[in-house]
């Protein structure tokens, strides 16, 4: 465990092995929130690039190959304007 002093306008520190763990870089955003136990918990803000590959792949779709412009035929289910939607249920108006 590592001490770290507050400064007179309350500012810390972060120790260079917990930057090192956390993958911190300079400009980014921390939250710091309290636990149940009352203990201080750092959490560093996460760029979208970092959840690239979470999901599992879809069976038979190429993304690496697509346009991206989701109107085009080249998109994997295409983009039917809603009215032509199968899913959706029509109503029709009686007034």
């Amino acid at each position: 465990m590592t001490a770290l002093t507050v400064s007179p306008k309350f500012q810390v520190v972060i120790p260079k092995a917990i930057r090192q763990a956390l993958k911190l870089k300079t400009g980014q955003k921390v939250y710091m929130r309290l636990n149940d136990q009352g203990q201080a918990v750092l959490e560093p803000e996460l760029d979208i690039r970092s959840a690239r590959g979470f999901l599992p792949k879809i069976p038979g779709v190429d993304v690496a190959h697509i346009e991206n412009d989701p109107e085009g035929p080249e998109w994997p289910g295409g983009c039917a304007p809603i009215d032509e939607a199968q899913w959706l249920e029509r109503r029709v108006s009686t007034s």
